[in-house]
This record gives structure tokens, sequence and C-alpha cells, in this order.
């Protein structure tokens, strides 16, 4: 089985920056883009970031200077460095991958998309 494991959210206040990680776990063979998303309460949920294999990267209008995405192809893993935090980026923060093929079983194996559980942001004003 892969998944998805987040790490990093937590309360700060606006102006401090946070960093979140993300890793896949499995013997993961390829993922090609990895990227976070966000949701918050009562709102849709948005893309933040992608990037590639190669390290290509967009963002969103909405955080685009403030955020960084970057990405360890070799650990499968994936960081959000986040600065000038405001109380409007406060959300539940999910990493996502795909598609993400592994070995498991003597198979090789392949998803569209995975998630992550989520992290919460908290910023307080």
């Amino acid at each position: 089985q892969v998944q998805l494991v987040e790490s990093g959210g937590g309360l700060v206040q606006a102006g401090e920056s946070l960093s979140l990680s993300c890793a896949a776990s499995g013997s993961i063979v390829t993922i090609n883009s990895m990227g976070w998303y966000r949701q918050a309460p009562g709102k849709q949920r948005e893309l933040l970031a992608a990037i590639d294999k190669t390290g290509s990267a967009k963002y969103a209008d909405s955080v685009k200077g403030r955020f960084t995405i970057s990405r360890d192809n070799a650990k499968n893993s994936v960081s959000l460095q986040m600065s000038s935090l405001k109380p409007e980026d406060t959300a539940n923060y999910y990493c996502t991958a795909g598609p993400v093929t592994w070995y498991e079983g003597g198979l090789y194996k392949r998803l569209l998309e995975i998630w992550g559980q989520g992290t919460l942001v908290t910023v307080s004003s």
C-alpha cells in the first residue's frame, strides 16, 4: 500500500512562517506530480502549488511570492514553505501526489491520485 503522511501544521501568528512536509511511503517507483491543497471551513478546496519531477512549479495567485514548494525525488517527499502568513491562510492543508506507481506483491500498481490526511494550519491575527 502507498500513502502520504503530512507533518508540520500548527498555530502561528500573522506574518510568521511555517513549513509543511509530506512523504510517500511504500515501494514507490515514480510519482509524476506532487502538490498542496487547502480547504477552509465553508470554502472550496483550493490548489495552492504543484511541482513535477523536473522541479517545475506552479502556484495559485493567492500564495504566489509567499509560499514555496519543493520536492525531493529520492525521498518521495514534498514540502511547502509558507511565509508572511495571514489569518485567511487558516485551513486544513492536504498533500497530493499522482499519478503514483509502486511495486507491491510482485505487481506494479498505479493510482491517478493519492491524498494525505491533512494538517491544520491556524494563523492568528
